[in-house]
């Protein structure tokens, strides 16, 4: 029997946080996805559809968020060049921005026009935040599940399960407990990121988002320097 354990280890912290994210800018922001940016086509086109607030945000959220993985991904190479901690780095420059979003959702919120220059501000930081997070997990956390889409991980856990009910090679089912461990958890993770937004969502409004920076400081007290030489082995 498969047994499952959820240490706060930084792919979950990652996950908890993109989970977080998500959900208190998707309820504050009219309706922005600011880590699962593809969702935004489907809020894109009910905004234009029904004439609600917070076309702008959803339509600028993609390139924003390419832009910033592109230019992450420079840095990175820039940093490993000098013989700077690469993850480290990154991950404090999406802490910086976390803060920053914290600090426009509290001053100028709660947000009624997703449009308006205070939440494109606010919902364009989050989103650069979660960029970075995504370009630092595809370069340096390549063996961990995605911390920002849960659709591919559910999709391997459900293939998983149905493999592991078949009489395979003892070799291969222990790779298939593994692998699907590591992803459990990240769907737990991420669930209960969402879970924790809304419900603190509800009862302080914008203030939740203190939340992300505290969890944001959290992964930099993880060693990362164990990570920062993977970014040798994806880039060769």
């Amino acid at each position: 029997m498969t047994t499952f354990s959820f240490r706060p280890t930084l792919p979950v912290v990652l996950t908890v946080t993109a989970g977080f994210v998500d959900t208190a800018g998707f309820l504050a922001l009219q309706g922005l996805f600011t880590s699962h940016v593809t969702g935004n086509f489907v809020t894109l086109s009910a905004a234009l559809v029904f004439g609600t607030s917070g076309a702008l945000a959803k339509l600028l959220a993609l390139p924003a968020f390419c832009t910033v993985i592109f230019a992450t991904r420079f840095l990175s190479h820039g940093l490993a060049a000098r013989g700077l901690p690469v993850l480290r780095t990154i991950l404090t420059v999406k802490v910086v921005l976390l803060t920053i979003a914290c600090a426009l959702a509290i001053h100028f919120g709660p947000f009624s026009n997703g449009d308006s220059w205070p939440a494109l501000a606010t919902g364009m930081t989050l989103v650069c935040a979660m960029a970075i997070q995504n370009g630092a997990q595809r370069v340096h956390l390549v063996s961990a599940p995605p911390t920002t889409v849960m659709t591919g991980t559910a999709t391997q856990i459900m293939v998983d399960l149905a493999d592991l009910s078949r009489a395979d090679p003892l070799d291969s089912q222990s790779a298939r407990r593994s692998r699907l461990k590591r992803m459990t958890a990240s769907v737990v993770a991420f669930g209960s990121g969402c879970a924790a937004a809304a419900l603190i969502f509800s009862q302080v409004g914008v203030l939740c988002f203190l939340v992300p920076p505290v969890l944001g400081m959290c992964t930099l007290m993880f060693r990362l320097t164990a990570f920062d030489g993977e970014i040798k082995t994806s880039s060769s």
